[in-house]
C-alpha cells in the first residue's frame, strides 16, 4: 500500500517537517511512503472563474495536477499542518482552492480513485486544543469533497520549534501504529485470514 505524507507548511525544515520525518519513518514498515512539501510546488491562487464547474479542469497551468498525481498514487494520505492564525497555512489553502475541479459538489468533476483514507496531524504553538481542531476540520472538509475518508487525527499543542517535537515523539509513533494496524487488517482481509 502507498502512503503520502504532506508537509502543509512552507517551512521545509521546522517542526512540521520533523513530524513528517517521524511519520514517514514509522510507516515504512507497512507502506511505500512518499513525502512532499507544499512549498516545493508552484500553486497560483484560484481566479474564481468557475469554468472548472463545467469542464472539470482548471484554466491555469501550475503544479496542482502534479500534486494530485501523488494523491492518486496513494492509498493513505497524512496531512501534517501547523496552525497559522488558527487555520491552515495560506500555501496549503491556495492548493485546496485550486482543487475545485475535483470537488464533488458540481458535475462534471475530476475524480480520484475510490477507497482512499485520510489522516491529519495538526500542531500549534499555544496550549489550546480547539485551534488544532480547527486546522483538522479544514483538512477533513477538504478530504470529504475529494471523497477521501477521514480516519484519524492528532492534535499537538505547545509545539513551536523542531526541538519541541522530541517530547511528542511517543504520541506521534502511537498515532502511526494505528495506521500500520489498519494495514495489517487490510492484508488479512485480502488473504482471506481476517476474522
Amino acid at each position: 500500500m502507498n502512503a503520502l505524507v504532506i508537509n502543509c507548511s512552507p517551512v521545509r525544515n521546522g517542526a512540521t517537517a520533523q513530524i513528517v520525518h517521524i511519520v514517514s519513518e514509522q510507516l515504512k514498515c507497512s507502506y511505500d511512503v512518499k513525502c512532499i512539501c507544499i512549498d516545493d510546488f508552484e500553486v497560483n491562487f484560484c481566479k474564481g472563474c468557475r469554468r472548472c464547474h463545467s469542464t472539470a479542469k482548471c484554466i491555469q497551468e501550475a503544479d496542482v495536477d502534479l500534486i494530485m498525481q501523488y494523491y492518486e498514487w496513494s492509498d493513505v494520505i497524512i496531512s501534517v499542518s501547523p496552525s497559522y492564525w488558527a487555520d491552515i497555512p495560506g500555501q496549503f489553502k491556495a492548493f485546496i482552492d485550486r482543487c475545485t475541479p475535483w470537488c464533488n459538489t458540481h458535475e462534471p468533476h475530476a475524480k480520484l480513485s475510490g477507497g482512499k483514507k485520510g489522516y491529519t496531524i495538526a500542531l500549534r504553538t499555544g496550549p489550546s486544543m480547539p485551534e488544532c481542531e480547527r486546522v483538522i476540520s479544514s483538512i477533513e472538509h477538504f478530504y470529504s469533497h475529494l471523497e477521501i475518508e477521514s480516519c484519524g487525527k492528532l492534535g499537538l499543542c505547545s509545539v513551536e520549534y523542531k526541538e519541541d517535537v522530541a517530547e511528542r515523539t511517543d504520541e506521534i509513533k502511537e498515532f502511526c501504529r494505528t495506521l500500520c494496524r489498519g494495514t495489517e487488517g487490510e492484508s488479512k482481509k485480502s488473504s482471506g485470514t481476517g476474522a
